[in-house]
Order: structure tokens, then C-alpha cells, then sequence
């Protein structure tokens, strides 16, 4: 401790590099935590986030009594992590309970972490409601950044390192958000720019005082004037060009690696806040539907369909149905997949399948734009396409997910389109009015679960449902419920739409609870709401996603754009199928009306005991049944991926992303030959834990692989096509089979990566 005082006591006054320096970084560091603040990214409140500038404080000091001190990078960096640990639980603590004692905050981080985890890993649920998990990420994470820049600065004299890494992590993060933080980056820019001149001159000077050649202080006062002055044009120049400049010289590059972004941002959404102004990766209707607090697009082209007859119905353009909720979001519980050659019946071994009695056949070309995701977008039933698809589906009966197909390239589908009128199987109010309650056992089982925390018991999603069911002239036909449902729903007296509802104290209600309390809300929530409070009435309900109707040219061309992203619900019928119904408020909706049709005699109730989730109307499941049905509360148990990823999410975001991009545009040296595309394979696959087993060939693995990554199933065959055929057919390969080869090498550099993301067993040699 002696040694230590006189240490201290040792030390100058004031750093050789000088007090601005210490300013330079502080403000450097400072911009980061205002940009994380601003993008508002936990449930879309800003105030959470503010303590992140107080993070930044305690890291610069610790890094920069460390480099003073003479402490040492790694004695350093624990002590600031012991620091962090016993400091940044408290500021979370403080969010989560303002009023509360310290020790009461250190339980309440302590809670919101063990509850993610087991929300995240135990019950593997898509999402959770709680968010303390994501202030402690966030704050740790500016803290180690603060430190580390504080520590290379000051105890290395690299300033570069510092600005390298912050200025990632800026951008990344201002890419991310539609928010206008242009000003952050210019302060950014000037703290940055004034630090590399303040070192440089302190290295000069250095220089000039170790060889005594004249003033140090004169080469250091002129390094800092003419410094000074280059700072200033560089930032009105930058400026300038800025509010200028029209041209886009990146477009193109982020384009083609836009596709692969979406896939692997899909792995690691579920553990990424959510809120704010924040720009998805892109327009895509993933495994998981999450909803967040902000509901944010743009006027671009989505795509264009051209028809091949002229057609006067509006179409939902459908890209996703959902069969599970939970709480904030909704999720696909995918079982498997099959394969569909081109041209062959697409929805043939689905439970989705429909007869063309009482349907007519759309047929159309969507040529993507701005929407170039793997999904595919169909009104209803797609019963034929041009190019090979995979079908994902849910349950043991095969219920439609999701259709992707490979690339980005224009597709042709064949659509079975409902009929609305009198002809035979055609859908009219008094037939599906008749339809009846004799739900097949597989529909009740999957389309009826209710997670018990939905809809708290004496709550006003409970309430609402009684008001609801009060107008409904007969409240046990499906029918007149779900179309009361929809007109209460869109009532401008009932409910508001609202793109923003950040505002709303939701942070531990379900988003129908949460709706049904505030009346605020946008698509998701309309639809969500609906679809709960059916399922809660026994009446089955899906969640689907895609776009709503665009605007036609002539009845032939019709472009659809970005903005009319949409959810909305389909319920079941028997012997009709799934019918779209439409809740969403503020004049948005566009689905046909029906003709009420001739009188048709009811079915007889059904004769199927309701089957839902235990907690939910008091029924309980046993045997067989309880298998195929959630778990505790409504919600999915199994194995989960590990609460360390929670951790590193959000820099993982950014490390994958700029790795996809470096990889994808560096594309394959030299010339590309089967030998070399299926090493490439097999080489990348095998360093992440799937590589080919010596009892395999070439076909089995491809299989084997393809089954693991279906997205990149097409690429892997023709890889593998083209090695079997010229390593042992010794046949030649013409220019456009290798042309289609160089592609499938060049994006399998990509879709490989999506291996980091599986779970489950590695495959190992």
C-alpha cells in the first residue's frame, strides 16, 4: 500500500498527452452511448438507456488511471470488469425498480436475467417479456468499449484502435435505426480527426525533444493550428456533400448481399431488443413474428405481379402463417420440410391442400424489387410454380408455413383462389354461417392454444371479449363472431390505429392484454387480438403475414410496395377451409366482402371435446394428446441455446454481418472447378461442425447437408451434380452449367454461416 501512495504521489498533475486528450476520447465515446440511447433500443423507451453515458464516464476512468497508474492492460481490464459487475447491475436496477433500495435493485437484475434465461433456453419460447437482460448487455457493452479506448489511448498512444473499434460499432449501430443522427457522426468525426492530429504532434514533439533539434512546443503548435483548420474543411466539405450527393455507389453491393443478410439475421433475432425507431435487416417473415413497440417502413416497391387474365378482385399477397403465440410474438413451430419440383402441386402433401371445386386458378409473375427474401408471396393456395420450392410446414399433419425457393429471380405461381358466390363449394355468409363447429382433432390441437398469461383472468382482453360476444347475434356460430369481431375491431370508437405505442406501460402484458387496455395499436396487434379471442372461444385461428393489396395498372400489372407489409387473421371452417378475415383499424383493410347467398341448413355441433393448452378454460391434456400441444403455460419447452449469446448478440450482429459482406464480395479466387466448389464445401461445412462422414457419398452428404440448410439446398445439388459428373462421369460441363456452379459457389460461401446458428449435436469426422 506504501509503494502504491508513493506511486500516485509520483504521478504529474496532468498527462503528457494533455487534459484535451482525455476530453477527446471522452467525447469519442460519448457518441456511441447517446446513439444507442437515441435508437431507443429496448422496448422502444429511450429513457431506459440513459445511464449508458455514466457507463462511458466510469470506463474512461478506469482505463485511464490504469494506463497512468502503471497497472497493465489485463490487471487493468479485471479490475474494470469487477467494477462493472458490482456498478452496471445497479443502474439496471434503477430502471427496473426507480424507488427501490440497492439491494432490492441487485434482486430485480437478477430476476430479469435468470427469467430470460429460462424464457430463452428452458421454455424456448421465440421471445420474452423481459428486458433487464438487455440494459445489463447494453451497459456492459459501453463500458468495455469506454475502457478499452481509455486504456489503448492513453497507455498504448494508439488512438487509432480506439476510433477503429467505437466508430464500428457507431455506425453499425446508426445503421440500424431510421433515427437522424447525423450530428453524432459529425462530433464523432471532429473527435476523432483532433485526436490522431493531438497524438501525431505529441509524437513530434517527443521526437524533437529526445533529438534537441529547436521548440518542441512550435512544430506542436503548428501541427495543432493546421490540424485545426483541415478538421474544419473536412467537415463542412463532408457536410456539404451530404445534403448534396445523389448518387449511390454502394446500392448495388448492398443489394446482392441484402438476400443473405435477411436469412442470417432471421438465427439471431430472437435475442435482439426490440423497440425504437429500428430498421430491420430487411422485409422478411421469418420462423418468428416478433412485436415491438413501433411499426416502421418505407413507400419503395416491394415487387410487381403481372397477371396473365385480367383481374378485379383485391388479393392479400400472403407469405407466412403462424400457429403459436406467445405473449409478444408469434412463432412457427416447424416440424420439417419437403421438396417440390417445378411445375408439380405445391401444397399436395400439405394439410393446406384444396380442391378446385368452388375455386378459380390466378395465374401471375412477381418480379421482386425491394422484397427479394427466399419466401415466396401467393393469394391463398399456390398449387403450381415455375422454379423448385421447399414447403416448411407445422405439425404431424403438415399445416403450411412457409414456401422458399432459392435466389432472388422473378417466379410464376398458379393460385386456387376462393370463389365468392352461389356455385357449388364457392364461399357465401350463409355457408359459412352453416359450416359448423366439427373441427378435425389436428386443427383443434394446433390451431387453438392460448398461452394462460394472454388473457389474465379479469382482464380486459376477458372484458373485451365479453363486449365482443354481446353484440353477436348467435355467439355460438364462428361466423358471426368472427365477422362481430372484425367490425368492433375496426371501429374508430372502439380502438385507434397507431404506428407508435412506444408510450404504452405494456412491459409485462401480452400485446392482446395490452391492446385490449390502451386501444392503441397497428396490424400486428388488430390481428394478434382477434386471433386470441377467437381461439380463446374455441374457435380455431392462424396468424398470417405478407402484404395487402397493391395498386393495378389496367386490372394486369399491379405493384405492391414496402408499406403494405400487413397481418391479418384466416379462421378455420370446415370443408372450406381457411377464410381471411381483416380487423386492422384506420381505413387499411381490403378484403371482398361476400354475398350472402342462398339459405343453407346448419351442420350439427360438433361432436370433438375442446382441446387447449393447460390453463386455458380449464381443460387438461393427457397421453398422447399432451405431446403435440405446448407446455407449461401455452408455451413450447425443449432445449434452448445458451443464455451466453444474450450476451454477445448485438456485437455478433455486427461481427456476422461485416463477415457476410467481406466474404460475399470477395467472392472465389481464381478458377472455379467442381474439385474446388465441393472442397470449399466440404472444408467450410466441416470447420463448423458438419462435415461429411467417411461412409458417405458425395449425394448422401448433400442430402444429409440440405436437410440441415434448406435454403441452400439447391446450391449444395448442383455442387454436388457437378462433382459426381466430372470426377467420375468424366464428362464435360457446358458454359451455362458452370455458370450456375460459380453462383452456387459464391453464395454457399454465405449460407454456410448459418451452420453457427444450428442447434442440436455437431456432425464430426
Amino acid at each position: 500500500m506504501t509503494e502504491l501512495r508513493e506511486r500516485v504521489r509520483r504521478l504529474p498533475k496532468a498527462p503528457v498527452e494533455g487534459w484535451i486528450s482525455l476530453v477527446g476520447i471522452l467525447v469519442l465515446t460519448l457518441t456511441l452511448a447517446w446513439s444507442i440511447d437515441g435508437a431507443a433500443w429496448v422496448l422502444g423507451r429511450d429513457s431506459f438507456t440513459d445511464f449508458l453515458a455514466l457507463t462511458v464516464g466510469w470506463g474512461i476512468a478506469i482505463g485511464f488511471i490504469g494506463a497512468k497508474v502503471g497497472w497493465g492492460r489485463w490487471p487493468t481490464y479485471l479490475l474494470g470488469s469487477l467494477l462493472a459487475a458490482l456498478i452496471v447491475p445497479l443502474y439496471v436496477g434503477d430502471v427496473l425498480l426507480p424507488e427501490a433500495a440497492w439491494l432490492a435493485q441487485y434482486e430485480a437484475t437478477a430476476r430479469s436475467l435468470v427469467e430470460a434465461w429460462r424464457d430463452l433456453a428452458l421454455r424456448n419460447q421465440s421471445v420474452t417479456q423481459e428486458y433487464g437482460h438487455f440494459l445489463l448487455t447494453l451497459g456492459l457493452f459501453t463500458w468495455a468499449t469506454s475502457m478499452y479506448a481509455a486504456y489503448t489511448t492513453f497507455g498504448h498512444r494508439r488512438p487509432l484502435n480506439a476510433i477503429v473499434l467505437v466508430g464500428i460499432v457507431l455506425v453499425a449501430n446508426m445503421g440500424f435505426t431510421y433515427q437522424n443522427q447525423l450530428m453524432l457522426l459529425v462530433l464523432f468525426s471532429l473527435a476523432a480527426l483532433f485526436l490522431l492530429i493531438r497524438f501525431h504532434a505529441f509524437d513530434e514533439e517527443s521526437e524533437w525533444l529526445r533529438r534537441r533539434i529547436g521548440d518542441p512546443s512550435a512544430v506542436s503548435a503548428l501541427y495543432l493550428r493546421g490540424g485545426s483548420v483541415f478538421i474544419a474543411i473536412a467537415v463542412v466539405g463532408s457536410l456539404f456533400l451530404t445534403n448534396t450527393a445523389s448518387s449511390s455507389p454502394l446500392a448495388g453491393a448492398v443489394r446482392e448481399v441484402g438476400d443473405q443478410l435477411v436469412v442470417l439475421g432471421r438465427d439471431f433475432q430472437r435475442f435482439l431488443p426490440t423497440g425504437g425507431a429500428n430498421r430491420p435487416l430487411g422485409v422478411q417473415f421469418g420462423s418468428t413474428a416478433q412485436i415491438s413497440g413501433q411499426w416502421i417502413t418505407r413507400d419503395s416497391e416491394a415487387f410487381s405481379v403481372q397477371f396473365e387474365e385480367p383481374e378485379d378482385e383485391n388479393l392479400y399477397w400472403r407469405a407466412a402463417v403462424y400457429d403459436t403465440f406467445e405473449l409478444t410474438a408469434w412463432k412457427q413451430t416447424v416440424a420439417a420440410g419437403y421438396d417440390v419440383p417445378m411445375g408439380e402441386e405445391v401444397l399436395g402433401a400439405s394439410a393446406d391442400s384444396v380442391a378446385e371445386t368452388g375455386r378459380r386458378a390466378v395465374t401471375f409473375r412477381v418480379s421482386p424489387s425491394d422484397y427479394r427474401a427466399s419466401t415466396i408471396v401467393s393469394p391463398q393456395s399456390p398449387a403450381a410454380l415455375d422454379t423448385p420450392v421447399r414447403v416448411s410446414y407445422v405439425g404431424e399433419a403438415k399445416f403450411l408455413a412457409t414456401i422458399d425457393r432459392s435466389g432472388g429471380d422473378p417466379y410464376t405461381v398458379t393460385a386456387l383462389v376462393p370463389k365468392r358466390s352461389d356455385e357449388e363449394g364457392a364461399l357465401t355468409i350463409n355457408r359459412l354461417r352453416a359450416a359448423g363447429t366439427a373441427y378435425p382433432p389436428e386443427i383443434r390441437t394446433q390451431y387453438l392454444g392460448v398461452p394462460a398469461d394472454a388473457m389474465p383472468e379479469g382482464g380486459d382482453a376477458e372484458a373485451l371479449l365479453d363486449d365482443i360476444l354481446a353484440e353477436v347475434e348467435d355467439p355460438d356460430n364462428p361466423y358471426d363472431v368472427a365477422s362481430t369481431m372484425v367490425t368492433y375491431l375496426q371501429s374508430s370508437a372502439n380502438f385507434k390505429y397507431d404506428t407508435d405505442v412506444r408510450d404504452l406501460a405494456c412491459e409485462d402484458l401480452s400485446t392482446v392484454e395490452c391492446f385490449a387496455r390502451y386501444q392503441r395499436g397497428y396490424c400486428q396487434y388488430y390481428a394478434t387480438t382477434m386471433a386470441i379471442l377467437l381461439r380463446a372461444h374455441g374457435i380455431p385461428t392462424r396468424l398470417a403475414a405478407g402484404f395487402l393489396p397493391g395498386k393495378r395498372d389496367a386490372r394486369i400489372l399491379e405493384h405492391v410496395s414496402i408499406s403494405a407489409a400487413h397481418a391479418w387473421v384466416e379462421v378455420y371452417f370446415p370443408e372450406y377451409g381457411w377464410v381471411e378475415f381483416d380487423p386492422t383499424g384506420g381505413g387499411l383493410a381490403a378484403t371482398a366482402p361476400l354475398p350472402t347467398g342462398e339459405p343453407v341448413a346448419s351442420r350439427p355441433p360438433s361432436s370433438f371435446a375442446p382441446v387447449l393448452p393447460p390453463g386455458v378454460g380449464g381443460g387438461e391434456l393427457e397421453g398422447d394428446d399432451a405431446a403435440g400441444v405446448n407446455g407449461p403455460g401455452g408455451l413450447a419447452t425443449g432445449p434452448g441455446p445458451s443464455a451466453a449469446l444474450i450476451v454477445i448478440a448485438i456485437l455478433l450482429a455486427v461481427i456476422v454481418g461485416a463477415l457476410a459482406f467481406v466474404v460475399y464480395r470477395r467472392g472465389p479466387r481464381g478458377e472455379v472447378t467442381p474439385d474446388r466448389a465441393y472442397a470449399t464445401l466440404t472444408r467450410l461445412a466441416g470447420r463448423l461442425g458438419f462435415a461429411p462422414r467417411p461412409t458417405q457419398t458425395v449425394y448422401e452428404y448433400a442430402v444429409a447437408l440440405g436437410e440441415v440448410l434448406p435454403q441452400s439446398r439447391p446450391e449444395i445439388q448442383t455442387v454436388a451434380q457437378a462433382k459426381v459428373e466430372v470426377a467420375y462421369g468424366r464428362r464435360m460441363l457446358g458454359e451455362d452449367r458452370m455458370a450456375a456452379l460459380r453462383e452456387a459457389h459464391r453464395r454457399l460461401r454465405v449460407g454456410l454461416l448459418r451452420l453457427m446458428f444450428r442447434r442440436g449435436p455437431r456432425r464430426r469426422r
